[in-house]
């Protein structure tokens, strides 16, 4: 069935114009004077092919009126005009009405490029150009205009649209944001999953390196044991200094010999080390003479080789597009490249009308990377919407600036109100700013809890991102970091096939799941869920001289954990918060399952994202919960359920106990390891260090039934106990029992000495409170206490954030 053209029964059609009910709150409208319209796919829609809604149509003399359960469309059979056409919709938290040619409010979608960008200012001093999303939250509705997007047929070529064609979408969801997302997926084609690899660390630099440099940059990271999964070489692999008769040499193809004699067995000794590469490329100057692939491709295009004719970038000429790839892009990655970083900054025309030679980029790159069987990956800038189909996304030349900190959370979450799911960002900067290792810091822990963690930065020897070139402190925390993102990459991963079937963006608004707060729409924009389990609220403002820094956090219904601290919170409420450079807030909802690979374990490290032998579950205790594992190869085809291999886990709890179940492996059960240890902490668990061996109050742990040993940090109340090897299709089952408390409440009276320990204040103030808390007083006594003093605010507010925490 053609998934291009809408069942029949959806479509309300006259001689010039068609509406199409695609969903209750999804509309296409259409309008051609020559009463000829399009079913192609377009640069934005693959699919029109909806099950039709219940919907009625009244015809008057004057009219069309066409209503669904969320929505009453009126039409005068004429050209689209204001007074002509509008669609009033009801319910999902909106009630309102458009009219053709309205701008209503939007939350807006992304933009194609962060460059020149310092935050959302401009080097120019305008203001970055975001696009609209599918979403608005005062008026509810979204229109995507698809009238000049190219069609894309399916030998891969391209043709104008029908000339004066009107094609709208009208998106009419309200704060239904979760279905309008899945329906807009639905139309525009579903994330595709991207390979497991690309959810490690990436280095990447604009820096002419030679061989031997990049070799000992990636030995010192090995001797580090800070994980790398990307080497990303900048554009200097390719000549750049070429005789000026070929122009500059921003475009280029042919390595260069003398920073890479033997460019091959560079490739090769990346792979060995468990590197995948990517090439930068600048394709819009076409191939010059200079060029090693230039005969070849001169005698396939008919060019004059002899006269060196220049071959221009063509990528609307099927023609120029088969002899790039058989003589550049093929032959390169049968040499050792995995994917290309698409570095286009030339605008967006071609000869074909309406065709953004971006996209076209885009797509076909994304499109041959699938061939024989692989999974897509191509990187390379947003080209607007349905560029979600060609991940991953890059951001652009980022300005090392606090600001540019402060926009990128924000900005990434928005993206999800276009499908934008997979930004790559500058992971601390890329040019001009300044130096600030405390805001490299805050930005590498920023880059652990995004879509995509790539350090990057230009060509000065005054700008790096090698954590050993770091102060101590901040070299310790960047490394932690580091190893932490590889730690994630179970829980990533199983986020990618999310985002893929089920339609969720692993980075989401928070207005997604509570979309009545209005606060939420402004006052927390810069906090996001991070997939299905964690809620990230991050630093991005520097400390004081107190040593903390603060972010004001919307803490959601019911009960939080801080991943790091152990910190519980009841919600909902606002509480500010406040970190040293140590960590970000990221919290994790009562009942919440964090699964990660273990590297705590004598020899359990590894630089590998494959599928790990050592797991470590972080489990949240006060409700039950369950999360499936999903893995697979990593690599191949997306769409064949028989490649995965699922591990469901599951914890449930009442007054007596609470127990964890970790069942067999069902599935593609090859593609993980025969064995694995299990590291599993409980958070909230009162353990070991508060009560006397067989105390009821005393945590008990029980493996299959026998007694295990435990370890307990007392300063985040986790309760931690590790499996053995253990054959993955065995079902593991953890009991603890005799917990006093299940969440255990915080202890206060520790953290808020803590606080003290830490703050970089006088000390007879640290003495007295030092001295209150110690000596019995309470949580009201403390506060009050606390806000009537002279103490640095901000150590007030630290001291607030743990008294009222719960």
């Amino acid at each position: 069935m053609n998934q291009l053209i809408s069942d029949p029964n959806a479509v309300v059609k006259g001689e010039k114009y068609r509406i199409t009910v695609l969903t209750p709150e999804l509309f296409r409208l259409e309008y051609s004077e020559s009463g000829s319209f399009d079913d192609e796919m377009t640069q934005i829609v693959v699919n029109r092919l909806f099950p039709v809604p219940e919907f009625s149509v009244k015809e008057t003399e004057d009219e069309i009126q066409i209503i669904t359960e969320k929505a009453e469309l009126h039409y005068n059979r004429r050209p689209f005009e204001k007074c002509g056409l509008w669609i009033r919709i009801r319910g999902n938290g909106a009630n309102a009405t458009w009219h053709y040619g309205d701008d209503a409010d939007n939350l807006l979608g992304t933009a194609r490029t962060l460059d020149t960008a310092d935050g959302d200012d401009l080097l120019d001093g305008g203001k970055l150009p975001m696009e609209k999303g599918i979403f608005s939250f005062w008026s509810g509705f979204s229109v995507i205009d698809d009238s000049h997007s190219v069609q894309v047929h399916e030998e891969r070529t391209v043709s104008p649209r029908t000339p004066g064609n009107t094609d709208l979408y009208f998106f009419g969801y309200g704060h239904n944001y979760l279905k309008g997302l899945a329906d807009y997926y639905h139309l525009t084609g579903h994330q595709p999953l991207i390979p497991r690899f690309v959810l490690g660390n990436w280095w990447s630099r604009y820096h002419k390196y030679t061989e031997q440099e990049y070799k000992d940059l990636i030995l010192h990271f090995e001797k580090d044991k800070v994980p790398l999964s990307v080497a990303v070489i900048d554009m200097d692999w390719h000549l750049v200094d070429i005789d000026p008769k070929y122009g500059s040499g921003w475009t280029g193809y042919t390595w260069n010999k003398e920073f890479f004699p033997d460019y091959k067995e560079f490739l090769a000794w990346l792979h060995e080390h468990g590197l995948k590469t990517a090439l930068n490329i600048h394709p819009a100057d076409g191939v010059r003479g200079h060029e090693v692939m230039y005969r070849d491709m001169a005698e396939a295009l008919d060019r004059d080789a002899d006269a060196e004719e220049p071959i221009p970038f063509d990528i609307a000429d099927p023609a120029y597009v088969k002899a790039a790839f058989d003589y550049i892009y093929h032959p390169y990655e049968k040499d050792g490249v995995d994917f290309w970083w698409l570095d286009w900054q030339q605008g967006g025309v071609t000869k074909v009308p309406g065709l953004d030679p971006l996209w076209m980029l885009n797509y076909y790159h994304y499109e041959d990377s699938r061939r024989d069987g692989k999974r897509g990956l191509t990187f390379s800038r947003y080209a607007g919407p349905g560029s979600h189909r060609y991940p991953i996304g890059f951001s652009g030349d980022t300005i090392v600036s606090w600001k540019s900190l402060a926009f990128q959370p924000w900005f990434t979450a928005t993206a999800s109100n276009i499908g934008y799911g997979w930004w790559s960002h500058d992971i601390g900067g890329h040019m001009l700013g300044y130096k600030d290792e405390e805001l490299t810091t805050r930005w590498v822990q920023l880059g652990v809890f995004s879509p995509i963690m790539r350090l990057h930065t230009s060509d000065s020897e005054y700008m790096h991102k090698e954590p050993w070139l770091f102060n101590a402190v901040s070299k310790e925390i960047i490394e932690r970091y580091l190893r932490l993102r590889h730690e994630l990459i179970p829980y990533l991963y199983t986020m990618n096939l999310r985002a893929s079937r089920d339609n969720r963006p692993i980075v989401e608004p928070l207005y997604y799941r509570e979309p009545e707060n209005r606060l939420l729409y402004m006052d927390y924009r810069n906090e996001y869920y991070f997939g299905s389990e964690l809620l990230v609220s991050p630093i991005t403002q520097p400390r004081l001289k107190s040593g903390f820094a603060s972010v004001k956090t919307w803490i959601p219904a019911g009960g939080w954990y801080d991943i790091f601290t152990g910190l519980h919170y009841t919600g909902a409420k606002t509480l500010t918060l406040y970190r040293d450079l140590d960590n970000i807030p990221v919290l994790a909802k009562e009942g919440a399952i964090l699964p990660m690979e273990d590297f705590s374990g004598e020899g359990y490290y590894t630089a590998s994202t494959e599928n790990p032998e050592h797991m470590a579950l972080k489990v949240f205790c006060g409700q039950d919960g369950a999360f499936t594992l999903m893995e697979d190869n990593g690599l191949g085809s997306e769409y064949e359920e028989k490649n995965w291999c699922a591990t469901k886990i599951k914890y449930c709890e009442d007054e007596k106990e609470g127990k964890l179940t970790i069942a067999a492996a069902l599935g593609n059960t090859a593609c993980i390891p025969e064995k694995r240890t299990w590291r599993v902490e409980f958070y909230g668990v009162k353990g070991a260090e508060s009560a006397a061996e067989g105390s009821a109050d005393r945590a008990e742990v029980l493996v299959n039934g026998e007694k295990a040993p435990t370890e307990y940090d007392a300063a985040k109340n986790v309760l931690s106990v590790c499996v053995g090897l253990t054959d993955t299709d065995e079902k593991i089952e953890i009991v603890v029992r005799k917990a006093a408390t299940i969440p255990e409440t915080n202890d206060f009276r520790r953290r808020l000495n803590d606080i003290l320990m830490e703050a970089e204040m006088e000390n007879i103030p640290k003495m007295q409170f030092g001295a209150m808390i110690a000596g019995g007083a309470g949580k009201n006594e403390i506060l009050s206490s606390a806000l009537a003093s002279d103490m640095p605010e901000e150590i007030r507010g630290a001291f607030a954030e743990v008294l009222l925490a719960e």
